[in-house]
């Protein structure tokens, strides 16, 4: 496939050896916009900080199990650690360039902490 995704290696334009051979019974494309929600939402929701490529796999699980229906058990892989992604999944300098939300939490100032002594 091609594209313009901020996540490396999605839209590559060759078949890495682990999936020489191999014919998948479907396939489904998720966007950005799509899958950035659920890695957004899963940080806030479950405290997992993933990354885009873990995100791509939630957005596609959520496509299948909607093409499915309900009755179905569908498994996908969590396969990025969203740490190796703060100069670009969660930027929001680097999302609002790309044209990409960018969840309120994430643009927010961090909190400053106030002096802490010991009581004398």
């Amino acid at each position: 496939s091609s594209g313009n995704s901020i996540t490396e290696g999605i839209g590559q334009g060759r078949i890495t050896a682990n999936l020489e051979g191999i014919t998948p019974d479907m396939a489904f494309q998720a966007s950005d916009e799509e899958a950035l929600p659920y890695v957004f939402d899963l940080v806030t929701q479950e405290g997992l900080v993933l990354g885009g490529s873990s995100a791509i796999n939630i957005a596609g699980a959520v496509q299948m199990a909607r093409e499915m229906g309900p009755g179905h058990t569908i498994v996908t892989v969590l396969c990025d650690y969203g740490t190796r992604y703060q100069s670009k999944l969660f930027n929001p300098a680097f999302l609002a360039e790309k044209g990409l939300p960018a969840p309120a939490w994430l643009t927010k100032s961090p909190s400053v902490m106030p002096d802490v002594s010991e009581a004398t």
